[in-house]
């Protein structure tokens, strides 16, 4: 991401953060810092705390792509990430696999398969943004 920002010309601050604590000490340096957009990459303390952070986005105007899909449920402008749900009928039918007798080092290893593109149109709206037709036509949810 840094050769990307760098080649694009973009500011990019990465903020490490282990805690809800932290959450709020790195949003208190987002408004600092004033960037132009948010990426929240996946965690499951960024999931649990997506209201905060999307409200503390809409806020402050920050348009961004997230990795999981419940953030642009929650406010956020797009998600583009794997399938969770898909990815846990997955896990199920390995665990059931393994109740029935199966080694679980005999299983194949699996990569996800669905990966779903998620677009929050109200956001956008909200943004004063407009996304590309290309962008719609590809997405597998459109929140409007």
């Amino acid at each position: 991401m840094r050769a990307a920002a760098r080649v694009l010309g973009i500011k990019m601050l990465s903020l490490g953060v282990r805690t809800r604590e932290e959450i709020d000490d790195a949003l208190a340096t987002i408004i600092g810092e004033r960037p132009d957009a948010l990426l929240v990459l996946a965690d499951r303390l960024f999931l649990h705390h997506r209201t905060r952070i999307m409200d503390f986005a809409a806020q402050d105007r920050l348009p961004g792509v997230h990795a999981y899909r419940e953030l642009v449920e929650a406010g956020g402008l797009m998600s583009y990430g794997p399938s969770y749900a898909d990815m846990h009928r997955r896990a199920a039918t390995y665990a059931d696999k393994i109740l029935k007798g199966a080694k679980p080092a005999d299983l194949p290893v699996e990569r996800p398969v669905k990966f779903e593109l998620v677009v929050n149109l109200k956001t956008a709206k909200e943004l004063g943004l407009t996304i590309p037709p290309s962008v719609i036509f590809r997405a597998d949810e459109i929140i409007e």
